[in-house]
């Protein structure tokens, strides 16, 4: 396969098959730089044409409680007390900037997601 911009899926899917066939080569060589290079030429090909949306930023936390085994209550330290973190959750408050820093520094999670705009549901009103 001629190294060259990908711009047509089976291009893509040729590309793909040669990374695979590559995957194993010595970490330098001419083979490991033509690896390299597809990868590079597969990425930009797929952020163009398959461009994948940042997670909902409520699912995103759900996510990272479940895979992490963490519960509402480890969410404290860094939204607020357990009524915060509940509206939160259920979509009745949005998260805050001072929120989102703190989310981020304490479980290392990336800001660009936790930022992006979500729906909320209307609070009920007592």
């Amino acid at each position: 396969m001629e190294l060259k911009p990908i711009r047509t899926d089976a291009e893509h899917r040729e590309a793909l098959a040669e990374i695979e066939r590559l995957w194993d080569a010595p970490e330098s060589g001419p083979e490991a730089d033509r690896l390299e290079v597809l990868a590079l030429l597969v990425e930009a090909y797929e952020k163009a044409h398959h461009p994948i949306d940042a997670p909902d930023p409520v699912a995103f936390l759900e996510y990272v409680m479940d895979s992490r085994g963490l519960t509402r209550k480890d969410l404290e330290p860094y939204i607020g007390p357990r009524g915060r973190v509940a509206d939160i959750m259920n979509r009745t408050r949005p998260l805050t900037v001072a929120m989102i820093r703190r989310l981020s520094a304490g479980l290392g999670l990336p800001a660009d997601v936790l930022i992006q705009p979500y729906p909320l549901r209307e609070s009920v009103a007592a």
